[in-house]
């Protein structure tokens, strides 16, 4: 079940069919993609003496090779370790030892790690060339590692999510199930291929479509007219971010929506008030939500564009929909046991797609992994027809006087005032309360907590309220713009008092 094969197949049904778009240039074919795949598997091999099981790190930003070379490691039955372009070397260089690759294949835009040698991605595919014969990718077991997708580190030490071929084979076929036509149309690569937009490549490639990247790595209005012109129509997946800039007509002109089938979106919370905005500018029948983690990525619920157009009421937009296919989630209580619809608990989820385990770390293993299902960590509830709305991660609930505080709710509720463009909160500790709700904010205009106070009163109630605001002129984010509230709650000093 090598998950290479997809590769092999699509080759050999759509030879000619351009596998790689570049700006508006096609780089390569399937025939020459799957031969290039096929000849670097080889030369690795052959010059660098790596095995079946050995792990390759790829520190690249985007580049018309990296599928080439991420399937050529499969090919051969290597384990790929795909490192998130924006860390810095030294993160590089702890995850290269924490998975204990051999190998390192760069872009000569990244400061490369120093620890294992280094090959350049260009230079590689040049001195490998291409296969004149392709034979098929090496024979390898469902459960034998395929990459490890190390989680984005929001709280601490990232950690090696395991996928195997069947994790990644599970996982492609639901997308082919779930995404109805948009399947069918190219792939524009807006993120990192290390994350999604790698794992959505897999499904593009075993339709034999086109991954596109913008013309070197760059996404301004200039390079996505041009991709959009040439390969449309096309599909994306976006982060929360970029689904913000990308309402701005001056990178998006209105003509050019008609070039994009279907956008994908996840990876982060997206609030309210912007999906009411992606949802005027772009239309419901273009939106698939999609929720996941990188033990289960993209796979755990969807939100189909139909259910997009059936969402009249703000609390309908906080569902990420129902379970994917070939995947159930169940909302269970301390106990483990299932809750009733309405009630909130943990999120976890059974299904093909959820990892192995943790890369050599059995103890974090066990604590996610438990009666045979993957805790997420994410407290949700469950309606009548199975859609879960997510309220928070675990971890980000405040404990107030007893009471439950999800700060999503306040985020949600400080967003909604004109001058918050970005929010984010966190508990702080409290002798008496045993935790306060603190908010840090992003604003356009200047307003003052006494303001911000009085709004959040109209919505929420009181024991919800922030007890302190602090502005700042940017949120910490991973590479992957989720926030890193582990940071934030370094600013709190004990000592703030309650408002």
């Amino acid at each position: 079940m090598n998950i290479a094969t997809l590769l092999y197949q699509s080759a050999m049904r759509r030879p000619d069919a351009p596998a790689i778009g570049h700006g508006d240039e096609i780089a390569y074919t399937y025939a020459e993609l799957a031969g290039t795949a096929s000849a670097v598997g080889r030369y690795l091999e052959r010059e660098h003496d790596l095995r079946p099981g050995d792990r390759i790190a790829l520190a690249m930003n985007n580049t018309p090779h990296y599928l080439a070379v991420l399937f050529a490691a499969w090919w051969t039955g290597l384990i790929v370790v795909p490192m998130n372009p924006r860390l810095h070397r030294r993160e590089f260089e702890q995850l290269v030892a924490d998975s204990g690759a051999a190998l390192c294949v760069t872009t000569a835009d990244l400061s490369a790690p120093e620890t294992v040698p280094c090959l350049d991605v260009v230079e590689l595919c040049g001195a490998a060339g291409e296969a004149e014969d392709t034979p098929p990718p090496a024979v390898v077991a469902p459960e034998d590692p395929a990459w490890l997708f190390y989680t984005s580190g929001t709280t601490g030490r990232s950690k090696g999510a395991t996928l195997t071929h069947r994790n990644l084979m599970a996982a492609t076929l639901s997308a082919l199930a779930d995404l109805g036509d948009a399947a069918d149309a190219s792939l524009l690569h807006l993120t990192p291929m290390s994350h999604a937009g790698g794992l959505f490549g897999i499904v593009c490639v075993a339709r034999a479509r086109t991954n596109v990247l913008p013309r070197d790595g760059v996404v301004d209005a200039a390079t996505l007219a041009e991709a959009l012109t040439a390969f449309g129509p096309v599909t994306f997946f976006a982060v929360p971010t970029i689904l913000r800039r990308l309402l701005d007509p001056k990178l998006l002109p209105d003509e050019l929506i008609a070039r994009v089938r279907r956008i994908y979106y996840g990876g982060a919370p997206t609030y309210v008030d912007d999906l009411r905005r992606v949802v005027a500018r772009f239309g419901a029948q273009r939106l698939w939500q999609a929720f996941g983690q990188g033990e289960s990525p993209c796979t755990i619920t969807h939100l189909t564009p139909e259910e997009h157009l059936d969402l009249p009421g703000d609390g309908d937009l906080m569902t990420v929909g129902h379970a994917r296919t070939g995947v159930q989630v169940e909302v269970v209580g301390p106990d483990g046991e299932p809750l009733p619809h309405g009630e909130v608990g943990e999120v976890v989820v059974r299904g093909d797609t959820v990892m192995a385990g943790y890369w050599r770390d059995p103890e974090a293993t066990e604590a996610t992994l438990r009666r045979g299902r993957l805790h997420t960590g994410d407290l949700g509830r469950l309606d009548s027809r199975g859609r879960l709305t997510l309220v928070d991660r675990a971890k980000d609930l405040i404990i107030s006087g007893g009471s439950n505080i999800y700060p999503r709710e306040i985020e949600e509720s400080l967003l909604s005032h004109p001058a918050v463009a970005e929010a984010a909160v966190v508990g702080r500790p409290d002798a008496e309360w045993g935790e306060l709700p603190v908010a840090f904010l992003v604003t356009t205009t200047e307003v003052t907590p006494d303001e911000l106070d009085a709004h959040c009163l109209n919505l929420l109630a009181r024991y919800k309220r922030p007890r302190d605001y602090h502005f700042v002129s940017a949120l910490p984010r991973n590479g992957y713009g989720k926030v890193r509230k582990t940071e934030l709650r370094t600013r709190i000093s004990p000592q703030e008092g309650p408002r």
